[in-house]
């Protein structure tokens, strides 16, 4: 059975299957919702019941508050439709979105590499070759379904479409999907996947030269953009600020060091925040935000800036940009986070970032 939703104010109504979300209904409508974490948690994907009913599924209580749920408000990543229902949704409509439904694809582990201690390489070759921006990312099932957990897309969509992808995993102590991953996870394993997600990408029409700031395995979308952006040939200056606990866990790092020599208009400054003080590494020292102040004289700017890694980092680099006089509409984020995070997934001063 289905029903019928449509979405205010953009005038679309759609198909929403039994059972299926208003999120994901419409992403696979090629309809982009503003959403987090697809669990229930962050309150990013609120929206508002104007008419018809709803099953709030599993939706906190913290994220969606009972005076809420009477004043018609919902969480689309867990609302599911009990009648024909109208929302109304804030859609921003970004000229440089590509509409790409979501959609289920199968592929097989190709091969699976060590990258550092923690963080894991699995390439995936797909059946048929998956369409996305790079920045996005794609919703992995894990042990044959029993757990899904989403990761970026470490490489670009060459050619605007990839049969090979890639996805930079690192184990998170006493977690079920990344532990699973690492130590059961094997080459020749058939895997779903479902995406692309995501509304982290390069504002290709804006020409300001562009800083991207990572840490950890939030590596992967600044990689996958930069790949992509220098593959086109874009003309514009692009630095990567890069961080990690140590030396060790610093990976892709003679790539980037090779592709800085190779195009004027990129540089890379790796740092390490707890690098022992006798190593033999000569780099910066520090938090990706200090060596990034460091580097552009607390100046920053004319820039456009992209941040991807753990929100206590994502805070700490907006602050820094902040106070290098680059603000909200020139700052984009995309957030790794837990259960643990939920009350920092959306900064409570900013409505974007």
């Amino acid at each position: 059975m289905s029903y019928e939703l449509t979405i205010e104010p953009l005038g679309q109504t759609i198909a929403v299957e039994d059972e299926q979300t208003i999120l994901d209904a419409a992403l696979r409508a090629g309809i982009w919702l503003p959403h987090a974490c697809c669990h229930g948690l962050c309150a990013t994907c609120k929206v508002k019941v104007v008419d018809g009913e709803i099953d709030h599924g599993e939706a906190s209580s913290f994220a969606l508050m009972d005076f809420e749920r009477d004043e018609g408000k919902a969480l689309a990543c867990c609302a599911r439709l009990q009648s024909d229902v109208v929302i109304e949704a804030e859609v921003d409509d970004d000229p440089d979105a590509e509409s790409i439904p979501v959609r289920d694809f199968h592929g097989t582990v190709g091969r699976i590499e060590a990258l550092t201690p923690t963080i894991k390489g699995v390439f995936i070759t797909l059946d048929e070759p998956i369409r996305f921006q790079a920045g996005q990312y794609i919703n992995l099932e894990i042990d044959g379904g029993r757990l899904s957990r989403t990761f970026s897309l470490a490489n670009p969509p060459s050619g605007g479409r990839a049969v090979e992808v890639e996805l930079d995993i690192r184990i998170v102590p006493g977690g079920e999907g990344t532990g699973w991953i690492h130590h059961h996870l094997q080459a020749g394993d058939r895997v779903k996947l479902s995406g692309p997600y995501g509304r982290f990408f390069v504002r290709r029409s804006a020409p300001q030269p562009l800083i991207f700031m990572a840490g950890g395995s939030g590596l992967s979308s600044p990689r996958a953009m930069i790949l992509d952006l220098l593959e086109a040939g874009d003309p514009r200056p692009i630095t990567l600020v890069y961080g990690q606990r140590n030396r060790a866990e610093l990976y892709y790092h003679e790539a980037f060091l090779a592709l800085a020599a190779r195009h004027p208009q990129f540089r890379y400054l790796p740092t390490l925040s707890d690098e022992a003080a006798d190593s033999a590494w000569q780099g910066a020292r520090g938090f990706v935000h200090e060596a990034a102040l460091a580097l552009f004289g607390g100046d920053f700017r004319g820039h456009k800036a992209y941040l991807c890694g753990p929100p206590l980092m994502i805070e700490a680099c907006i602050a820094a940009l902040m106070q290098g006089r680059l603000f909200e509409n020139d700052i984009y984020t995309e957030k790794f986070f837990s259960a643990a995070d939920v009350q920092q997934v959306r900064s409570p001063l900013f409505k974007r970032i």
